[in-house]
This record gives C-alpha cells, structure tokens and sequence, in this order.
C-alpha cells in the first residue's frame, strides 16, 4: 500500500517540476541545390537564429529568417 502512494506523490511532483520546461522544436535541415558545392562557414554564426544556407546570386552566408543576410545581402 505504501509503495503507489509513494509512486503517486513522486510522478505527481515530477510533472509539477517540468510544467515549465520550454522546449525549442528542431530545426530543418539544410542542404545545397543541386549543382552547387558546399562551403563551410569561414566565421563563427553572428547570433541565434541564424543558419548556413545559399543565396542564388552571392553564395554561402549567414541568414536569419526574421533579419535577413548578414553583412547587409538583399
């Protein structure tokens, strides 16, 4: 008897604990176009939120989804 009140108070008191957890969901990954070559990254990623991926016109760079290229491409 003893044993599932125990069970209960701990199962009860761990889902209390994680109520506030947040969770990011994961992030697509990215691969290049056909025909185009990979390049690494040359610098550290500028910020969070921020992901290696191909511009048609000027390469590889840094893109935000909210902010754009970085260093200014349109």
């Amino acid at each position: 008897m003893r044993f599932p009140v125990v069970l209960a108070l701990s199962a009860s008191a761990l889902s209390a604990a994680l109520t506030g957890c947040v969770v990011a969901p994961a992030q697509p990954v990215y691969s290049a176009p056909a025909g185009v070559a990979y390049m690494a990254p040359t610098y550290v990623s500028p910020g969070v939120g921020f992901v290696w991926a191909y511009h048609p016109r000027y390469g590889w760079g840094w893109h935000h989804p909210q902010y754009g290229w970085h260093r200014g491409w349109r």
